[in-house]
């Protein structure tokens, strides 16, 4: 780690209503939606970049920019949890405070956002919760401290992140729908 604070991008899903995984999609100039991720999350200031892929991991693997790393999500099909788990899981074997946890399907979401975020979540980043909010929608990126990790893992199912955990533990919720709309992109 050469800051505290690692990237973890989720790129694991089949993309069902995408009708391929959106590990593989492309903007209309043919920049991979996972190399945009991963460059939002290096300027917000994560010291490293890893990518959970799962549906299609081999092709994804070559669209994920050579300073990212990269794990698998063997049960991705299981949904987001999985995706989220496994990035936690990663993130435990490294010296990472906290994880600034962002989607493959938000191409352009401003590296601001995620510095608004961060700066927001305040100075303990290993005990932090945080997440981005758009006009009050809730959104991503979501910050999580370390010392939430194991928690977080063990509450969440299914297809569904750590959105209940968050608001149990009253995350910060950081307004940031000045910045951008935050909305994910499923066609």
């Amino acid at each position: 780690m050469t800051n505290g604070l690692l990237g973890v991008l989720l790129a694991a899903g089949a993309g069902t209503r995408m009708g391929r995984p959106k590990a593989l999609v492309r903007d209309d100039s043919g920049v991979p939606w996972v190399a945009e991720g991963c460059r939002m999350l290096r300027e917000t200031g994560c010291g490293d970049v890893v990518v959970v892929l799962g549906a299609s991991a081999d092709s994804a693997r070559a669209l994920v920019p050579a300073d990212a790393g990269v794990v698998v999500a063997a049960d991705w099909a299981d949904g987001v949890s999985a995706s989220l788990r496994a990035g936690l899981e990663f993130a435990a074997g490294t010296g990472a405070e906290a994880v600034l946890v962002s989607l493959v399907d938000l191409p352009g979401l401003p590296a601001a956002v995620g510095r608004r975020v961060v700066e927001r979540a305040g100075p303990d980043l290993p005990a932090a919760l945080a997440r981005a909010v758009f006009d009050g929608r809730q959104g991503h990126p979501v910050l999580i401290g370390r010392a939430h990790w194991p928690a977080v893992a063990r509450s969440v199912s299914g297809d569904a992140g750590a959105g209940a955990y968050l608001l149990r533990h009253g995350a910060v919720a950081v307004e940031c729908g000045d910045l951008s709309a935050g909305l994910d992109r499923d066609r």
